[in-house]
């Protein structure tokens, strides 16, 4: 399951400036979850070479689940939770399945 197939989406009819109308069709806006809210599968200390993806795949099995993480730990850019600033810190790797 990816991080947007919960999300309903709508359209928008827009007009071009040379007066032409086209329909957009976007995802509504994806709230996360608050991340004391989400169940720990456990906590992980950034090394490096750390990679999210890697991550994801040892510890739930799920290499596609990154974004859980990113969830988990309030990241908008995965690569901030395992960059060289994040070597010594510690994430957070939620229980599969309580991220939507």
């Amino acid at each position: 399951m990816g991080r947007y197939d919960v999300v309903p989406t709508t359209t928008l009819e827009v007009t071009a400036a040379d007066g032409t109308r086209r329909v957009v069709t976007y995802y509504r806006r994806r709230v996360p979850p608050e991340p004391s809210a989400v169940g720990t599968l456990s906590r992980h200390d950034v090394v490096p070479g750390d990679r999210l993806d890697l991550l994801s795949f040892r510890l739930t099995g799920d290499p596609l689940g990154f974004w859980r993480i990113c969830d988990a730990n309030a990241a908008l850019d995965p690569d901030d939770l395992v960059d060289a600033e994040a070597v010594g810190t510690q994430i957070l790797v939620p229980l599969p399945g309580t991220v939507t």
